[in-house]
């Protein structure tokens, strides 16, 4: 059985990679990789009908400046199959510390598995090479559908359900918030670019478990978070 590839594994050949790419300050920095990489990149995004879209418009403004073609799919019609999280429905969102207790009701049921087979269906028809998907380490204990278990299977049932064997790289699966800025410093990434905060207001809350643990993984670096905050 083939396994995903390991963090500091390269690809063997400079060809196709198809990102998803929310907007966020994760798949910026997976984003990116994958150009570091060697790929040429796709970037994919969703509107699954999440509560704002302003993670949208960061992730479209990046690929323009880039020359990164890049689709904005809609699928907000799975929302009546998929309510009750505080990210799609009328819930309040947490304003509380990025940890298991407090982030329950942001869990999407089985978002990530149709985002990833949307991807690879993607890659699968532009005759792309892998799909990138930042899963890390800091979601594992909130996520089931972020834990390495999951991207595992994921990797292994993209390898079987087409003609051609679709990989998916998860190039942060054991690294932290923190792992994943450093090594966005090392590729001089500007993460002004990016959008993390829950609420879609003009500044970034600062309060919401998103901004927390951004703010956090910041701090822990002697970093100033370069957007402005409310607080």
């Amino acid at each position: 059985m083939k396994q995903p590839a390991a963090n500091n594994e390269q690809p063997t050949a400079s060809n196709i990679a198809v990102v998803i790419y929310s907007g966020g300050m994760d798949s910026f920095t997976v984003l990116n990789r994958a150009i570091v990489d060697g790929f040429n990149v796709h970037a994919l995004s969703f509107n699954y009908g999440q509560r704002h879209s302003k993670e949208l418009d960061y992730a479209a403004n990046v690929c323009e400046k880039l020359g990164i073609p890049h689709k904005i799919v809609d699928i907000r019609a799975i929302n009546s199959l998929l309510a009750g999280s505080s990210l799609t429905s009328d819930i309040d969102v947490p304003d509380a510390e990025y940890a298991e207790a407090n982030m329950q009701s942001t869990v999407v049921p089985n978002r990530n598995m149709i985002l990833l087979s949307l991807a690879i269906g993607y890659a699968v028809s532009i005759n792309a090479d892998e799909v990138y998907y930042g899963a890390h380490a800091g979601d594992h204990d909130i996520y089931p559908d972020c834990r390495p278990e999951f991207v595992e299977a994921m990797n292994t049932v993209s390898q079987l359900a087409n003609y051609k064997a679709i990989p998916v790289r998860s190039p942060y699966l054991h690294s932290s918030k923190g792992d994943i800025l450093a090594d966005g410093m090392r590729m001089n990434l500007d993460y002004a670019n990016t959008w993390t905060c829950y609420n879609g207001r003009e500044r970034a809350c600062g309060k919401c478990s998103a901004c927390r643990e951004r703010l956090a993984a910041f701090a822990a670096h002697g970093l100033t978070d370069p957007i402005n905050y409310e607080v």
